[in-house]
């Protein structure tokens, strides 16, 4: 099991963030930073959209009951309440947590390394949006969500988009940048492919189920 997310992270993505900024006005601009400059743009107008077709196809993935890992805004959550599913968004982000419960959705202000209700009892556990890289450790964070769900139980994840390379399998840090000067605090994060990611997920129990792409999205179940 990985350690709990350290201060940092927390601070990263705290009410007083660009990420919070950008979620109360539901907008970007919005940047993962790496300390060489490179900038990874977030979709935050996507996030605090309706659900699209990528979306969609990921709800109708969901089995049973559903804990979406970094929630974000919510629309995924606040999507199955509206179909009368049982589903709990969870974000070290009060900001988020707050934009899902609005949305109409359930949500705690938690880290998936808390402890959490309903622990390896889920149906299904989400990992969208990039929330792989949560952690910057993916075989941890499998593991983790491997005892978030039933025996029988699934993981949902988003891999990174078509167009790199499948076995893609970085770790480094970061920071939340709003490209024009504000910034969070450094923290982990990592980006796997589909391939990679399945190699992670092989060593700590999971096993591929299906997998489809929707536009640029990529999307794996895990079993």
């Amino acid at each position: 099991m990985s350690t709990p997310l350290t201060l940092p992270d927390a601070q990263a993505w705290s009410t007083a963030d660009p990420y919070a900024t950008a979620l109360r006005t539901g907008r970007g601009p919005l940047f993962l930073h790496r300390a060489d400059g490179w900038l990874l743009p977030l979709d935050v107008e996507r996030w605090c959209a309706a659900p699209d077709a990528a979306d969609r196809a990921v709800i109708a993935a969901c089995a049973g009951t559903t804990l979406d890992i970094g929630c974000g805004p919510g629309r995924i959550v606040a999507a199955l309440a509206r179909q009368g599913r049982n589903a709990l968004g969870i974000d070290i982000s009060p900001t988020a947590v707050n934009r899902t419960r609005a949305a109409g959705g359930t949500a705690l202000v938690r880290s998936v390394f808390d402890p959490l209700p309903q622990e390896g009892r889920w149906h299904t556990a989400l990992l969208i949006d990039g929330n792989i890289g949560i952690g910057g450790d993916p075989t941890a964070l499998l593991t983790r969500a491997r005892h978030l769900v039933r025996p029988d139980g699934l993981a949902i994840v988003e891999t990174a988009p078509r167009g790199i390379a499948d076995d893609l399998d970085e770790r480094t840090h970061v920071r939340l940048h709003d490209g024009t000067g504000a910034h969070g605090a450094t923290f982990p994060w990592s980006r796997v492919g589909p391939s990679a990611l399945i190699r992670h997920a092989d060593t700590v129990g999971w096993a591929p189920v299906s997998s489809w792409t929707t536009g640029d999205r990529r999307f794996v179940v895990l079993g």
